[in-house]
């Protein structure tokens, strides 16, 4: 199986930002793994200063709701496909982990 790209946006400074598989990437980096509804995030706020039209954060980016919405529909396809070999089975084990983590307020 390949993995999937999914072209979301450029940042004003010109860097990509896309969904690689079950990333939410920026210039290839993997910056999330899921998206947060801006209502959650304490930071709620200073981003609705910076960026009026942010609905969602991924990391340090924001999302309008559209954006929102592409970035989630390729995170859905992703976790679709399913790698049934080692590698892909352990990288799904260690995404799980992190995200638990994250729920716990651990990370």
């Amino acid at each position: 199986m390949s993995t999937t790209y999914t072209f979301i946006k450029n940042t004003e400074d010109g860097r990509k930002v896309e969904v690689i598989g079950a990333a939410i990437c920026l210039n290839g980096v993997e910056e999330a793994y899921a998206l947060v509804p801006l209502e959650e995030h304490p930071n709620r706020q200073a981003i609705k200063r910076v960026m009026p039209n942010a609905t969602h954060m991924a990391g340090r980016l924001p999302f309008t709701l559209y954006e929102a919405g592409a970035v989630h529909s390729a995170l859905m396809a992703a976790k679709q496909d399913f790698d049934p070999s080692p590698k892909a089975v352990m990288e799904r084990l260690r995404l799980a982990v992190i995200e638990k983590a994250r729920m716990e307020g651990i990370e």
